[in-house]
C-alpha cells in the first residue's frame, strides 16, 4: 500500500493504515504451515476524493490478490475493507488514544512470544531492544542451518547484571536435536551479553528511524535478519 501510494498508483492513499491477517494453519511435525486465509482486514487512510466502492475494489485487486499468493486465496475468504467507511483523518489527530509505538505488530503478531518491553524510545543498551534483537537473530540463524523448522529463543536479563540470567531454547519438535543439545550449540556461537550484541550487530548506528514504521523484523536491512554461520 506505501509503494501504490508513493508511485501515485492510488495517489489517493494517506498514511495511516492498518492490516489484519487471519490464517488457518496445519502443525506438520511441529511447524506451521498455511493452509488458507481466512479473513483480510484494512481500514486505509483515504482522500475525500475517492468512493469507498472504488478503494474497496482497488484495495482487493491491486493490494490483497497481488500480496497474497493466490493458492491461500479461496470463495470462502472473507474481506473487510475499510468496514468502518470513510477514514479521511488518520494518525493522533483522528485517535487520542496513540499512547506508542504496538510491539506485537512490531514484532510476531499474535503468533510469537514477546518479553513486554517496547524498543522505540530507547537505545541499544536496553534489553528490551537490543535483547529481542539477538533472539531474532539466533532464532534465525538456528534455521537457516536448517537445525530446526521452528524455534523460540528465550533470553531473561535483570538491571545490573551483564550475563543473562537464563538462555532458553524451543524448537517444537521440528529438530532432529534436543532442546538441550540446541542450547549448547547456541552457546557455542553467540555471547548474548548486552554489550557483546551491541558490538557484534553494530547497533550503535543510527539506523532506527528505519524501524518507526513497517515492523522491527522480516526486514534484510536490518543486521539481527542476517544469519550467522554456526560452527
Amino acid at each position: 500500500m506505501a509503494e501504490l501510494r508513493r508511485n501515485d498508483q492510488l495517489g489517493y492513499l494517506r498514511s495511516n493504515s492498518k492490516t489484519q491477517v487471519t490464517i488457518e494453519y496445519k502443525f506438520e511435525k511441529g511447524a506451521c504451515v498455511p493452509q488458507r486465509v481466512h479473513t483480510i482486514v484494512i481500514s486505509a487512510e483515504h482522500s475525500p476524493q475517492v468512493t469507498q466502492e472504488q478503494l474497496r475494489d482497488d484495495l482487493l485487486n491491486k493490494v490483497v490478490k497481488t500480496v497474497v499468493p493466490k493458492d491461500l486465496l479461496d470463495d470462502k475468504t472473507i474481506y473487510y475493507l475499510n468496514p468502518s467507511g470513510k477514514f479521511e483523518i488518520g494518525g493522533p489527530q483522528g485517535d487520542a488514544g496513540l499512547t506508542g509505538r504496538k510491539i506485537i505488530v512490531d514484532t510476531y503478531g499474535g503468533w510469537g512470544a514477546h518479553g513486554g518491553g517496547a524498543f522505540s524510545g530507547k537505545d541499544p543498551s536496553k534489553v528490551d531492544r537490543s535483547g529481542a534483537y539477538a533472539a531474532r537473530w539466533v532464532a534465525k540463524s538456528l534455521v537457516k542451518a536448517k537445525l530446526c523448522r521452528r524455534c523460540l529463543i528465550q533470553i531473561s536479563y535483570s538491571i545490573g547484571i551483564s550475563a543473562p540470567l537464563s538462555i532458553a531454547v524451543f524448537a517444537y519438535g521440528t529438530s532432529p536435536k534436543t532442546n538441550k543439545e540446541l542450547l549448547d550449540i547456541v552457546n557455542n556461537n553467540f555471547d548474548l551479553h548486552p554489550g557483546i550484541i551491541i558490538r557484534d550487530l553494530n547497533i550503535k548506528t543510527p539506523i532506527y528511524r528505519k524501524t518507526a514504521c513497517y515492523g522491527h523484523f522480516s526486514r534484510s536491512e536490518f543486521p539481527w535478519e542476517q544469519a550467522k554461520q554456526l560452527k
